[in-house]
């Protein structure tokens, strides 16, 4: 059994699934706010309907449970005891592989977490009631640092109802929208040319970037066996190709300095065609993780002073 607890600061570092959903200007959560109406505080999550997570997530943190046939009713009762400050979303991961690997999910039960758009691990088998309270109590607070700070009210809640929260957004732009179906349907090469064609139409459009490194980096771990790829770098610390792909992984479950580490650890020992593709490897992290990010700034830095 493995457990990690919430950080206790910024949420980015895990993959950053805030750049697959239109964010809409203006306040998202807050004390002040009035509840959110969802149809329960328990939902089920699914590859088709995780958009609307993400949305929610805005105003309260949701936790996400991934499980194989049976979703843990003891989770499910604490989550409605802090009525209406968490909602519960659960996924089974035999019909829901996208969002299996998008939270790096290797056992199940695993329970992570989403606050703002950006996905964070909790931990992974059965823990008493105590921990798990612990681990939610964890959790508010790092969601309150961050500014998500509403509630919601269910609609009806009587145990055994779950359903997909579906709360108003406005469309997507056009190619977003394609990348973001494509994804849905694990089509990562249609996903990544709609990407190239937003940005080919504004090069500023940050959140096409962000969603272009995103997605290629989900289709470079589509099919990948983290522990195969964790030995063969182990057996070849000098392989670039092993390396990069291992520092996918750690990127995607969230260890984002382990990643950088690696990386720039390795930088200085390649040849100049090696050190480009690291270089534009560690730029998409940058993307991924977002530039106010403290890590990514010291990893800039430090790239900066082996580039020059």
């Amino acid at each position: 059994m493995t457990t990690t607890p919430p950080p206790t600061s910024n949420l980015r570092g895990a993959v950053d699934l805030s750049s697959l959903v239109h964010r809409p200007s203006g306040e998202t959560g807050g004390e002040s706010a009035a509840a959110v109406s969802v149809p329960s505080l328990v939902l089920d999550g699914t590859d088709a309907n995780f958009t609307s997570v993400l949305e929610l997530s805005n105003t309260v943190p949701v936790v996400v449970q991934f499980h194989a046939g049976t979703p843990s009713p003891s989770l499910t009762s604490l989550v409605r005891e802090y009525a209406g400050r968490f909602v519960l979303a659960t996924v089974l991961v035999s019909a829901n592989p996208q969002l299996a690997r998008a939270f790096n999910v290797v056992n199940t039960p695993t329970v992570a977490a989403v606050v703002g758009g950006r996905p964070i691990a909790l931990y992974e088998g059965e823990l008493p009631e105590s921990e798990v309270r612990a681990v939610l109590d964890q959790l508010a607070t790092l969601a309150q640092q961050n500014g998500v700070t509403g509630t919601v009210a269910p609609q009806s809640d009587d145990g055994d109802q779950t359903a997909a929260a579906e709360p108003a957004e406005e469309p997507l732009p056009p190619h977003h929208q394609e990348a973001y179906e494509a994804i849905a349907a694990q089509d990562y090469a249609t996903a990544v040319d709609e990407y190239k064609k937003a940005i080919a139409q504004n090069p500023r459009d940050e959140l096409a970037v962000a969603g272009l490194a995103q997605v290629c980096l989900l289709q470079r771990l589509d099919g990948v066996e983290a522990q195969s790829v964790r030995d063969a770098a182990a057996v070849a610390p000098a392989d670039v190709t092993a390396q990069l792909l291992v520092a996918d992984l750690d990127v995607a479950g969230g260890h984002l300095e382990d990643g950088f580490d690696r990386l720039l650890e390795l930088f200085p020992t390649l040849n100049q065609g090696d050190k480009d593709l690291v270089r534009a490897r560690l730029l998409d992290y940058f993307e991924i993780a977002g530039a106010e990010d403290p890590r990514v700034a010291a990893a800039r830095r430090r790239l900066t002073g082996l580039l020059y």
